[in-house]
């Protein structure tokens, strides 16, 4: 799967088409991504004893990795993913290259 936790992504299907968001949680079994604030539905939940209060609560629901787009971190435009294999330190890692202006694509959640 082409986007990971930390991402910003741009939503180009549904009810918040052309919206920005950062990508929360990555769920690649199922090839979906939970956008921080966006596609959010409301929810009717019942009580459970004494730890959890009965109502309506909003809740980020997934949305289909085909629906969004990754915005480059150099060029800042939405993109194609591509994937090269390059030397990094004494390893051979993939990395994710954008199609627009062929950089490679930073990670936010590894510091390196």
């Amino acid at each position: 799967m082409n986007i990971k936790k930390g991402d910003t992504v741009l939503i180009i299907t549904g009810k918040d088409k052309s919206k920005e968001g950062t990508v929360s949680r990555a769920l690649p079994q199922d090839r979906k991504v939970i956008v921080e604030g966006l596609n959010v539905v409301k929810k009717h939940v019942k009580p459970q004893g004494q730890t959890r209060q009965g109502g309506i609560i909003e809740k980020a629901m997934p949305l289909h990795v085909s629906n969004v787009m990754l915005k480059c971190t150099e060029c800042n435009e939405p993109t194609r993913v591509g994937h090269e294999r390059r030397v990094m330190g004494d390893k051979e890692r993939s990395v994710r290259i954008c199609k627009h202006c062929g950089k490679v694509i930073q990670d936010r959640t590894r510091s390196s």
